[in-house]
Order: C-alpha cells, then structure tokens, then sequence
C-alpha cells in the first residue's frame, strides 16, 4: 500500500513534503505499526523529519498539531489529554462545527464534575489515612494516583472501578516506599508474610508503621467485596492474589539491593515486570468493570498474556530509563540500566538506546494484539492499552509520578480543576 508513495530508489517521494496534513496522517498511523513492517519504520523516520523540519515555518492550527504530534502522537496519548488539546484546535478550524464543539465541551466538563467528586472523594479517605503524617518517607501522591486511574479509564459508568483502582495504586504506592526506602530487611520479611496471611492478625509483629499501611490495604480490598456482593468476590481473590504476587516481587528486588546484587537482565526483566505494578493494575482494573468481565478474563490475565506483558515492557524500561540516576543516588536495586551496562560492557547512552527500542518493539506487540484481539473483548485489552499511555505521557522526559509537581502539575490541572471555556 505504502509503496506508491515511493520513487525508482525506494525512497519517499519528495512531491509528498507539499501536503503537510498529509504527512501528519501518515506520522500518526505509523505508530500504529506492528513488528516486520519496514516500510512503517521508514515512514515514521521520513514523516519525523519532515515535520520537525517545516514546525517552525508553520502557523494556526496547523502549526500547533504538528508541534503536539511530534511530542505526543495520538496513540500513545491519553485520551481525555487529547481531547481537551483538540478543542482549541478544532475552534480556529474555519469550517469547524459550532453546534458540535458546544455539545463536545459541555460534555468535557460535565464529566468533569464527576470526575471532581470521585477526587474529593478519595482525598478524604486519604486524608483520614493521615499517612503524609505518620509515613513521612513515602511520596504523597492521591491526587497524581487519580489521574494516573483517569488514563486508565475516564468514562462515567467506570465510576467504583476508578475509585476501588485508585487505591490500590494509592496504597501499592506506600508499600513501593516501604521496600524501597524505609524498611529493613528483617521487617520487609515479616510483611511479606504477613501479606501472604492477609489476615490482620499477622501483623502481631509488625512494626506499628507497617501495621497501620497493612490495615489501609486490607481494608481497600474489604470495600471491594462489599461493594461487588457475594456473586462477584471470586473478583477480588484474583486481585489479592495479584497484589500478593506483587509484594514477592518487591522483596525479592530487595534482598537483591541488600545483597548489592546485580541481576543479569534475563534475571532482572521477569521480576521487573512485576514490580512495575502493571499486571496487578490490569487485574485490578477489571473489578470493577460490570458484566462484561468474567472469570475467563482473569484467567487470562494470569496466563501472562503478550499484551500485559508488553504493557509492563513499556512501564518499567521507560520508568528505569529517566529514574535510575535518582534512584541509584537515594539507594534503589540496579535498574534495567545498569543491568545492561554491566552485563554487556556498554556505556549508559548505549544501553538506553537498546532499552528505548525494547519500548518500541513492546508498543509494536501491543498494537497487534489490539488489531487481532480473540481471548478477551476490547474493552478489557483497553485498559491495558491505556496503562501503556499513562507510562508514555507521565514518564516521556523525566519520572513524573516522583516529581510530579513539574510534569503533572499542567495535566492535572487542565483534566481535573480547569473547565473548558464555553
């Protein structure tokens, strides 16, 4: 198909830098490409130059898409994001539909309103946790944790599943803290077993500190059942199991980082997966998800489907690459960094050329298992899509989750504060 645009050479024709829209369709839909589609990689290469050669020679609309496309192309963008970035755009399109850019806006910030609720909502929950108080080492992050859920699914009949999902992440967040930062490694033994209990009277010898973060979780995961009723729960046991998979993971990357250990990759990249909380997350994601989700689809997920794995590809290589400098400072188990530098002899810029095509080639498997989808329906391999974005918008240039206060702060406001002007 894409041959025709090519000359005698097998170069892009030259004719085609005329039509700049046309490059920017042909830009976006080269993210959409699967592994063995050369012509797409050749694509993105010609269109990418192009683009960034003409950005600054452009102005209106046109001039903004471009520069937005090359930062965020839409398939690795949250969608909520993109829309709200549309609307400017659409508005100084001459031909652009009043009635329907009207409607589009009310219904951006009606479901804002929603949206609003739902975070006040979790904020008191987390405020009554008071753990910013008594837990002052981890990163206080609920409102980021929303936004994080928002990307995941933003619609309003997924109002429980945002909510219950927010927590989660919320609390595996404090106990990412906990393993990573705070706890011994005597005390990290006796929580792991306490979470494989999961019965508060484990926590006999706990220290007070673990014992109020093991009570917050067990209680999130008790306001699930209640929520589900009887005929659903068999939901929330794959969620406690995938969470009690996740805590093993973290104690096992910490008796590494005791034991100054550093994996090979083939050791380090099973157990990153884990630890990069997206296959939990997935699990968790579907809870709350209404009829549509069935025992199959966690069955599915517990199969380490090529899609989630793909997905947490992308979140721990991506999160490694633009953390590992700060993490190896405050004391953090090697990274897929250093894994790869000290297995293959290379300098850090090499290793992270090598990482950032292993992220490339993950988006690749997560596009054909959106393109041939057979196990699960769409919707479920959605969130799992979405968590691939949420990675690619929060972690692009720099660990926007621990400094979200400079990458964040603009997303949040514009998704969850500012309405869109009428």
């Amino acid at each position: 198909m894409f041959n025709k645009f090519k000359d005698s050479k097998g170069n892009f024709k030259g004719s085609l830098c005329n039509d700049v829209k046309g490059i920017l369709s042909l830009y976006e839909a080269t993210h959409h490409s699967l592994k063995g589609e050369d012509i797409l990689d050749e694509a993105l290469v010609f269109t990418t130059t192009h683009l960034e050669s003409v950005a600054s020679q452009l102005s209106g609309p046109l001039a903004a898409q471009v520069t937005h496309a090359l930062k965020q192309p839409i398939r690795k963008g949250l969608q909520r994001l993109e829309a709200r970035h549309y609307f400017s755009l659409y508005e100084e399109d001459a031909s652009h539909d009043k009635v329907l850019l009207k409607f589009a806006k009310l219904d951006f910030n009606l479901l804002q309103k929603v949206h609003q609720k739902e975070l006040s909502d979790i904020a008191s929950w987390w405020k009554d946790l008071d753990f910013s108080r008594k837990l002052p080492f981890i990163r206080d992050r609920v409102v980021e944790c929303y936004f994080w859920i928002l990307g995941v699914y933003f619609e309003p009949q997924y109002c429980f599943a945002r909510r219950m999902l927010t927590k989660v992440i919320s609390m595996t967040s404090v106990i990412d803290d906990i393993y990573d930062v705070y706890g011994t490694i005597e005390e990290l033994d006796l929580f792991t077993e306490a979470i494989e209990r999961w019965d508060m009277s484990a926590t006999d010898k706990l220290p007070e500190y673990m014992k109020m973060s093991y009570q917050a979780l067990l209680d999130v995961y008790t306001e699930m059942e209640q929520n589900l009723g009887e005929e659903k729960s068999y939901r929330v046991q794959y969620a406690i199991e995938a969470m009690k998979n996740q805590v093993r993971a973290y104690h096992h990357e910490a008796k590494w980082f005791h034991q100054k250990y550093i994996p090979t990759m083939d050791e380090y990249m099973p157990l990153a997966l884990v630890t990069s909380a997206y296959s939990m997350l997935a699990t968790t994601s579907l809870v709350g998800m209404g009829e549509l989700v069935t025992k199959d689809s966690f069955e599915w997920l517990f199969s380490d489907p090529k899609m989630v794995t793909a997905s947490a590809v992308v979140c721990r290589l991506m999160d490694d690459i633009v953390s590992h400098k700060f993490e190896q400072k405050r004391g953090h188990v090697a990274s897929a960094v250093e894994c790869y530098m000290t297995q293959h002899g290379v300098t850090e810029e090499e290793a992270v050329h090598e990482l950032r095509k292993q992220v490339t080639d993950a988006w690749k498997d997560i596009n054909k298992e959106c393109l041939y989808p057979t196990e699960v329906p769409m919707p479920i391999l959605m969130r799992v899509l979405n968590l691939a974005r949420v990675i690619d918008v929060v972690y692009k240039d720099e660990d926007g989750y621990t400094h979200a206060g400079i990458v964040l702060k603009d997303f949040v406001a514009s998704l969850m504060v500012d309405p869109v002007p009428l």
